[in-house]
């Protein structure tokens, strides 16, 4: 009775009854993401979204669903892009993204008709997510499904193949359960056909392959308290004067801040309270003043480090002599005073930097307070005592290719200095949160995350949080974590696991192409446009 109601109401309002459910399965995306716990809403989502773009009509009708999909989903993930600067940054980027989310409707309706179509769409998912974290400006992975599991049983398999196969995992999770609503719904009354018997058979080994994967490797994580030896790392949170774009205009208060309470640790370890940390970590930003131009800073910093008896990993704005900033992290070791930096390799556009800038102006006010920060190069690896520590700040952390190149350099423990007091009292902090853990299992290492008015965690390296502060207070998280050298199979292999979902996207549209082309099932329009997208 309820199936003839459903395929009456969807007869009767096809295109109504899609747009609803594109809007449902964007919903169900969004709420997958911190700071919900709420990880099995993901692969649900794919599976309403699936059933909406996947079907024998225009390619252009699944790219429409897709996108209504994706602005139901980055809509609401990503206001605090326009907590300051008012909300036309934040519709246009969540405009920009929600085309990605109709890329993928496109290419899910072609290779939709291919056998075995679970796992072409699934791996459709998985190059949609490559492109927007690709292009334009060096792309915004922001979104990605598998910045979402950092609660859930697909974590694990972040150790075999980072990201992409978290978020592959995901997808043929929910084409799998897609695939069995088709097959069940496809039962005769009277009998259940040989041919639909296998087509489920195959839907709920697909659906349920991946989570047990998950589940299985997680149990071969490394021990967060083991590793080849063992040192004590202080992260400290200064807080700030105030939340918002402002904040930077007190750049004297933050470096204060951030002195004062590492001079309270150093007390606390003076008088037995505290271990006496290997290694100090302060945020990014936390010397807005160029320590290497301005004596009162670096006096500060020094004073600091001395007190404290350890280096200190300083996150500071470094003024070139072109007037350019580069952001950086400084290891700063008492007397000796600076020694090696990492350089932020992958700036934020239209933040820390504004491509075309003329342009933009004319859209906002805000357009020229964006800075003139220009990219680092480097390895992403600073040594503090001696201790190889691989770093990415802030906005680098969502990015794949951000520690591959300090875990090829040798790092044995990994950070994430940040600043999130632009974005105010937003989700934004407990978003990046889940991809510093999600990165700790990638690479089997631990990780530090101080932020400048939270949230600050240490991070264990099966990605659990051993430590975590609040927001806007003056903290310090300070705990033994092991050092490793040894590497996880997805370390090892790199970008290659994402690069094979890619081509075999490319292969299997090819061949949906050709098929519709033989069959006369894609017509010249889509044909076209499906040529463009291979092409571009």
């Amino acid at each position: 009775m309820v199936r003839e109601r459903l395929s009456a109401v969807s007869t009767r309002y096809p295109v109504l009854w899609r747009a609803v459910a594109a809007i449902v399965a964007g919903l169900l995306l969004f709420g997958s993401f911190p700071p919900r716990p709420w990880w099995f809403l993901a692969p649900l989502g794919i599976t309403v979204l699936t059933l909406v773009v996947r079907g024998s009509g225009r390619l252009r009708a699944g790219f429409g669903y897709g996108f209504l999909a994706g602005l139901a989903f980055f809509v609401p993930l990503l206001p605090w892009t326009g907590i300051y600067v008012g909300p036309l940054p934040w519709l246009a980027l969540s405009t920009v993204c929600a085309v990605y989310i109709g890329l993928f409707g496109l290419m899910a309706r072609l290779v939709g008709r291919l056998p075995g179509w679970p796992l072409w769409v699934a791996l459709a998912w998985v190059t949609a997510e490559w492109v927007r974290s690709s292009f334009p400006f060096g792309g915004f992975p922001w979104g990605r499904l598998a910045f979402g599991q950092a609660d859930g049983w697909f974590l694990s398999l972040a150790s075999i193949g980072g990201a992409p196969l978290v978020s592959f995992a995901v997808a043929l999770t929910g084409t799998g359960a897609a695939a069995l609503i088709l097959a069940a719904l496809s039962m005769g009354a009277d009998q259940f056909a040989t041919s639909s018997r296998i087509a489920s058979v195959t839907a709920a080994v697909t659906l349920v392959i991946m989570p047990i994967a998950g589940l299985i490797l997680g149990a071969t994580l490394p021990d967060p308290d083991q590793g080849d030896r063992t040192i004590t790392v202080a992260a400290i949170q200064g807080s700030v004067p105030r939340l918002g774009l402002d904040f930077n205009s007190q750049r004297r208060a933050v470096l204060d801040n951030h002195v004062r309470r590492t001079k309270e640790l150093a007390r606390a370890v003076e008088a037995g309270q505290a271990k006496k940390p290997d290694v100090v970590i302060w945020p990014e930003n936390s010397s807005d003043i160029d320590p290497l131009r301005n004596a009162d800073a670096a006096a500060l910093i020094t004073e600091a480090s001395a007190q404290i008896g350890a280096p200190i990993l300083v996150g500071a704005v470094l003024v070139n002599s072109d007037r350019t900033t580069t952001n950086s992290v400084i290891v700063w070791n008492g007397a000796a005073g600076p020694g090696e930096r990492h350089d932020k390799k992958i700036i934020q556009p239209f933040g820390e930097y504004l491509p075309m800038r003329s342009f933009f102006r004319l859209f906002s006010e805000y357009a020229d307070r964006a800075g003139y920060f220009v990219p680092g190069h480097g390895d992403g690896v600073v040594h503090a005592d001696g201790i190889p520590i691989g770093v990415a700040t802030c906005y680098e952390v969502a990015f794949d290719r951000a520690f591959e190149d300090a875990m090829r350099a040798g790092a044995q423990l990994l950070t994430a200095p940040t600043n999130n007091a632009t974005f105010g009292d937003s989700e934004m902090t407990y978003q990046q949160l889940a991809m510093s853990r999600l990165r700790a299992v990638e690479h089997g290492r631990a990780l530090v995350v101080a932020a400048t008015s939270g949230v600050s965690a240490i991070i264990g390296a099966d990605g659990s949080v051993r430590q975590e502060s609040p927001q806007f207070v003056p903290a310090a998280l300070v705990a033994d974590l092991p050092l490793r050298t040894s590497n996880t199979v997805a370390t090892r292999v790199g970008p290659a696991p994402e690069r094979v979902f890619v081509a075999l996207t490319v292969v299997a549209m090819v061949a949906a192409l050709r098929r519709g082309r033989s069959s006369g099932g894609v017509n010249e329009t889509d044909r076209k446009v499906l040529k463009a997208e291979i092409v571009g």
